[in-house]
């Protein structure tokens, strides 16, 4: 093992009672109070500049907002480069290099780093950054599949091996999502940890949470060092229950207090936004499911994200901030509002001083892509001490590598507290009548009404830009939801089709206060079909308050909760089409990936008219997704989640190709 410029004996590996964490803040004169991270890292920066150690040139890649060019400009690094890509982040880097600012004598460079070459000139000792994670994150799986190195963005990871192999440095550190080493089956990662070698560099890996490191946040990211010679060790966790001298979490409470509010108002409107107020704190949409034990489910168990709705709770790190997010996107304070762009700053450890260029959302962007800067400190110092040969004046605790931190074992006991937390405040909730149960509908009877349906699948009051008029007529009773639609203002008598609804076995409570629903179709068209299931969904959110269709069915990845028949009229001749319709609507090949031929079977045609009968559901409103649609999907598999149409002009789906 290489000789460290530390003494590392078995109790720096193992240590048993040391005060390790408080230690580095008695040797830089800090004391832990609100923002805190702040003052350690001006601090540490003070103090190396004494030292006056040999400048480290540093490189820094896909620099985004700077995260971890503050974490190493912090700690000594000089950053000669930071390439970025995105203009309006470099004009955040750009406005923190001036002179007296966080990354003084740093240089952004705004550049495409496929179009990036550098001087063969140039020396540099190291390499940080971390490529864009969207291919390999939790939010890309679900959203749009993982694409890993398959994907243009997975790519670049080609990119920051290329500049490795050319500035030959030391070593470098790269960061990414941990999703990483899952993606298309280990491959991709496997291709990572291979293209380094044959770099020339023996890498060092592991998975950390920020929280564990004195950041205000549980984010778990994948880091690597990388080395030309010598061995590494990632240091141990600072704070929490795996760190030496057992520090507490640095709270969002803590973090957040003083920091400026000015530019957020209370609540965050919306449909959901008054649902925020009676969400215990570290919990999220979830309380408003049947599984967390809410009389009134508005929403199915992990039919959202993790971050909707979900409220921090004020003596714990929050959970990780996202990048991009609607409306509903957590964090939200403790205080039933947005956090505030101050306060994200804290709960990320980016400094006070350190200015963000742009509106709420773009400063949002920079804070959450970012790797927080206190986390960066302490690999920048465990790096400083192995790698650089410079003397700190602590030690640094180092983890064996066989070591195992416990973070994922404590997220399902904070998951078993929470339910704990979720049944408590239903209980009072109770207690203080503020929940009551749903009302039955005794009767709803209304003659003819007019609604509109557009071709994005828009529902609409009034006529609208390429909008058809349906007419409909309800009769809702303890018995049966009767729905029915028509294409004119007087049509048929008979029913040309009906859509009978009902609990699927085992789920015989299914909060509609009614036996069954019949959708009834007066003619034989794509449009009605449609029509009714949204006249359906419009009733069930306006009766029970859940929020759509698939809140009722559950999350397509379970067992359906209802189940649907579709008859026609026995004098009507009906296509083929209708027919494959009619088996969608039992859940025939619907919620698993099937390849054309099993669909083709299931559905009693042949397999080159599938990819047309597939079209024609997504012309209905059907979700339909494939490889090109999700690309983790298997070329030539179809996944149709819901034996119901569930686009909405804001459907992500909509705006896809199935090719």
């Amino acid at each position: 093992m290489q000789q460290l410029s530390l003494p590392l004996n078995l109790p720096g590996i193992y240590p048993e009672k040391v005060v390790w964490f408080q230690e580095i803040l008695r040797s830089l004169g800090v004391r832990r109070s609100s923002n805190w991270p702040d003052r350690f890292g001006l601090s540490l920066r003070s103090w190396l500049a004494k030292q006056r150690h040999p400048p480290i040139k540093t490189l820094s890649l896909f620099a985004g907002g700077g995260g971890l060019d503050i974490a190493f400009h912090d700690a000594g690094f000089d950053i000669i480069e930071m390439v970025e890509f995105e203009a309006k982040y470099v004009q955040t880097l750009k406005k923190n290099c001036q002179p007296g600012k966080r990354l003084e004598n740093s240089k952004p460079i705004c550049i495409d780093i496929r179009e990036f070459f550098p001087s063969p000139e140039i020396n540099v000792d190291f390499i940080i950054g971390g490529p864009p994670c969207q291919t390999f994150s939790a939010a890309g799986r679900r959203a749009a599949g993982v694409a890993g190195t398959n994907d243009s963005r997975g790519k670049l990871f080609q990119e920051y091996v290329r500049l490795v192999k050319t500035l030959q440095p030391k070593g470098f550190l790269f960061e990414n999502v941990y999703g990483i080493t899952g993606a298309q089956k280990g491959e991709a990662w496997k291709e990572i940890q291979n293209a380094f070698k044959e770099a020339g560099y023996t890498i060092y890996v592991r998975i950390l949470d920020a929280a564990d490191y004195g950041v205000p946040q549980h984010r778990e990211r994948l880091f690597i060092v990388g080395l030309k010679s010598g061995n590494y060790l990632f240091p141990y966790p600072t704070h929490g229950p795996d760190s030496p001298d057992q520090e507490p979490f640095y709270s969002a409470a803590e973090a957040v207090q003083g920091a400026d509010t000015s530019d957020v108002e209370p609540g965050i409107g919306g449909r959901y936004g008054h649902l925020l107020t009676n969400i215990p704190p570290g919990l999220n949409y979830s309380f408003y499911t049947e599984e967390m034990g809410h009389p009134n489910p508005v929403f199915s168990w992990r039919s959202k994200f993790s971050d909707f709705l979900y409220k921090a709770d004020p003596q714990m790190p929050v959970r990780t901030i996202k990048a991009q997010g609607g409306q509903y996107t957590g964090p939200f304070s403790w205080e039933n509002r947005k956090f505030s762009v101050a306060e994200f700053k804290r709960l990320q450890t980016i400094p006070d001083d350190y200015e963000i260029v742009g509106n709420r959302q773009v400063c949002i962007e920079q804070i959450g892509n970012s790797v927080p800067p206190q986390l960066g400190r302490i690999l920048a110092l465990s790096i400083l001490d192995q790698v650089m040969g410079v003397a700190l004046p602590f030690t640094i605790h180092y983890l064996a590598p066989e070591k195992q931190l416990g973070f994922r074992k404590r997220k399902r006991q904070i998951s078993e507290r929470y339910a704990q937390k979720a049944k408590a405040a239903i209980s009072n909730l109770r207690m203080t009548g503020q929940l009551f149960s749903m009302p039955a509908v005794s009767c709803l009877s209304q003659g003819q009404v007019v609604k509109f349906l557009s071709n994005d699948f828009a529902w609409c009051e009034k006529e609208v830009p390429n909008s058809s008029a349906i007419y409909l007529k309800y009769d809702l009773n303890p018995s049966c939801w009767m729905i029915e639609a028509q294409l004119e203002e007087k049509g048929q008598e008979e029913n040309q089709f009906v859509i009978d609804i009902y609990p699927s076995w085992g789920h015989d409570e299914w909060k509609l206060n009614t036996r069954s629903v019949k959708l009834c179709a007066k003619n034989l068209d794509k449009q009605l079909f449609t029509a009714l299931w949204k006249a359906f969904e419009e009733k069930l959110i306006e009766i029970t308050g859940k929020a759509d269709l698939v809140q009722l069915s559950g999350y397509y990845q379970y067992t359906p909760r209802i189940n649907g028949v579709l008859t026609f009229h026995p004098k009507l001749k009906v296509d083929m089409f209708w027919r494959v319709v009619q088996c969608v609507v039992r859940g025939i090949g619907v919620a698993t990936q099937l390849s054309e031929q099993a669909i083709a079977l299931l559905w009693g045609v042949s397999a080159e008219e599938v990819f047309s009968y597939l079209q024609y559901l997504r012309s209905m409103g059907y979700e339909v997704r494939n490889h090109n649609t999700n690309p983790q999907i298997t070329k030539g598999e179809y996944l149709i989640p819901y034996a119901f149409p569930t686009l909405t002009p804001r459907s992500v789906q909509l705006r896809k190709s199935l090719g």
